[in-house]
């Protein structure tokens, strides 16, 4: 998934607001202790952040 994508997919499950304030300041143990942008810098694949969001907030699996 492109990083376009990741960030269109983040604005519609959480708000644009909200997504983006949760990339920026929720850190994440499954990440290795990162926040999403820190994740996203460190080469992690969207699809690796994704899931590490879709199962921290319980994204519906028909939405992952």
């Amino acid at each position: 998934m492109r990083h376009t994508a990741f960030r269109r997919r983040m604005a519609e499950e959480f708000g644009r607001v909200r997504s983006e304030m949760l990339a920026q300041d929720h850190v994440f143990s499954s990440l290795g202790g990162r926040t999403v942008d820190q994740a996203l810098e460190a080469g992690c694949t969207t699809k690796e952040v994704w899931t590490a969001v879709c199962e921290a907030f319980d994204v519906p699996s028909e939405r992952r």
